[in-house]
């Protein structure tokens, strides 16, 4: 895998309530692409941030359906994945990369 790819296979970290609470136990959430696998995530965040990664969740979010302005819509669809990192590494969400 090139550079550029693994930059474009996590998209964001995905901060709430839940998230923050498991990493605590060494757990960071992304949003990914839809076409990652399990082991192109867990490359590209060793790639991007230098840890060490010992396991990757992922989740197929499906996008709710919404009313925008009177009309049906859709929100997107996402995938969602739960990294989990070596004991004693971290990642710090609110530096740049």
């Amino acid at each position: 895998m090139n550079k550029e790819f693994m930059y474009d296979i996590i998209r964001s970290p995905l901060v709430t309530e839940k998230s923050s609470a498991a990493s605590e136990h060494n757990k960071v959430t992304f949003k990914v692409s839809i076409d990652a696998t399990k082991s192109q995530i867990k490359k590209s965040v060793e790639f991007i941030f230098g840890v060490k990664v010992t396991g990757v969740n992922t989740i197929n979010v499906l996008g709710k359906e919404k009313i925008f302005k009177g009309r049906k819509g859709k929100r997107n669809d996402f995938k969602k994945a739960i990294v989990t990192i070596a004991e004693g590494q971290t990642i710090d969400m609110t530096a740049g990369v």
